[in-house]
């Protein structure tokens, strides 16, 4: 249903939009595996590996660049349960956009989303096989060839095995953390350890100040920061699959301010106040060199399971997702039909097979050219991502606006402080992008981008061109 469809007429407003009935999904997705889904995606190796660089570039400031990143991410999350709790539907952010903005903008979104899940699978599955070798010296490709093949299979089963996965996965990365921060306390208040007579709050300060490295220092890790919550939208994707979405979403939603304060600024100034900033340096993740400090040598092997179990959960995430997507895309008329197929579980197994085989193409092509062309692409997955989030936050500024003028039924979960939140959060994004194209690093995802949206664009026309009867590409 869209805004188009809803009848203006009836004297007690709008009805409340449910999900479609014809999406065939199988709701299997408990409210325990939701929730964890929901922390999980707030915690990878964006945080286990990439906060070594991070820390490298702005040292304690990094504890704020996290707080105020957080806080727009909240912004994003209840904005998206705003849309969730007026339409819960898997194809989420595609048909949002395709409902708002017009047929081309839920083409370009569901195409990007999918692109994202694949690269990020690529990339995450190859790095699942690298830490193997870690404990046995085993052939990296037969790693990542196993651990896809055992991923797809699961994700082929039911919808179930899936969220229970996560749980698990999400498990061992929230037990990580935790941990890590009770021996950190454990190290401040009584002592034990190597690290024990140097540990002190005061480290957040003392070696050259809260902004060591100047605030523009800070400024320039916020593409890092943000690129550490990548995956924290995939709850929405799930809501076609929810066993009650309507009550289960916001309370995992909700969770996010605590999950960001606990799992990011909380371990950060744990890790922090017991080992000196200037000790971690890039490339080292700072869990393994904060166990290091503290002559705790098992934290190595600790942290190298942890990031092990990081990255196959995104993989598995990307397993999931990306044939929802192409399902919506297909039922939309703006991807092959044979995508629309569901096994007799309710599963998209076309959509989610030919994914799988990109992701497996893809380790062949790192394995045979693990250069600088391999990484260009992979760079490409952080702008993909946060196009989702730019979708979220505009589709919800209109729906608010249709909302409030009673041309829709108004979200039983209103976004705080929106539709200011939502602008705010644009702004902050589009801060987070200049940075990118300040810092060499990163500039490359801002190339690709233009790339991608030719192909899209010239893909969308070829489309219309020879369906132009198709009402997929008629504004609704």
């Amino acid at each position: 249903m869209t805004s188009a469809q809803v009848d203006n007429g009836q004297a007690d407003g709008p009805k409340a939009v449910d999900a479609p009935a014809g999406e065939g999904y199988q709701r299997g997705l408990g409210a325990r595996q939701i929730q964890m889904i929901a922390i999980g995606g707030a915690i990878g190796t964006g945080l286990f590996l990439g906060a070594g660089k991070a820390i490298d570039r702005a040292g304690p400031s990094l504890i704020l660049a996290y707080a105020i990143a957080g806080l727009v991410i909240f912004f994003i999350m209840r904005a998206l349960g705003e849309l969730l709790m007026y339409r819960p539907v898997s194809g989420s952010f595609s048909e949002y956009a395709r409902e708002f903005l017009g047929p081309f903008f839920g083409f370009v979104t569901g195409w990007t989303y999918w692109l994202f899940w694949v690269v990020t699978g690529i990339t995450e599955v190859t790095a699942a096989a690298t830490y193997m070798t870690y404990w046995w010296d085993i052939p990296q490709w037969l790693s990542a060839l196993v651990f896809t093949v055992i991923l797809y299979g699961a994700n082929l089963i039911s919808v179930k095995l899936f969220g229970e996965l996560e749980f698990w996965f999400s498990m061992v990365k929230v037990t990580a953390i935790l941990g890590m921060i009770l021996i950190c306390a454990g190290v401040l208040t009584v002592g034990f350890s190597d690290a024990g007579d140097t540990a002190t709050v005061a480290n957040l300060w003392n070696d050259g100040g809260f902004f060591p490295q100047g605030i523009g220092g800070t400024l320039m890790t916020l593409q890092i920061v943000m690129f550490a919550f990548l995956a924290v939208e995939l709850v929405g994707v799930t809501a076609g699959e929810s066993k009650d979405p309507k009550t289960v979403l916001p309370k995992a939603i909700n969770t996010v301010p605590w999950r960001i304060a606990v799992f990011y600024v909380g371990a950060l100034i744990m890790i922090l106040s017991v080992v000196p900033w200037s000790t971690f340096k890039p490339g080292v993740s700072p869990f393994v060199a904060a166990f290091e400090e503290m002559g705790l040598g098992i934290g190595a092997a600790i942290v190298n399971f942890v990031v092990l179990t990081a990255a196959l959960s995104s993989c598995n995430s990307g397993m999931y997702s990306t044939g929802r997507m192409l399902r919506d895309l297909a039922i939309n008329g703006q991807g092959p039909k044979a995508f629309t197929k569901l096994t007799k579980n309710g599963l998209p197994l076309v959509g989610t097979t030919f994914s799988a085989a990109l992701m497996l193409v893809g380790v062949w092509i790192n394995y045979q050219w693990p250069g600088d062309a391999f990484n260009y692409v992979v760079s490409f997955a952080t702008i993909s991502g946060m196009w989702a989030w730019i979708m979220i936050l505009v589709c919800q500024i209109r729906f608010r606006a249709k909302a409030d003028r009673g041309e829709l039924p108004q979200s039983s979960f209103k976004a705080p402080g929106a539709p200011f939140s939502s602008w705010f959060a644009l702004a902050f994004i589009g801060l987070v992008i200049v940075m990118m194209a300040i810092d060499k690093d990163a500039r490359i995802s801002l190339y690709c981008a233009p790339l991608w949206g030719l192909i899209l664009g010239v893909s969308y026309l070829v489309l219309k061109a020879r369906n132009p009867d198709n009402k997929a590409f008629a504004k609704r």
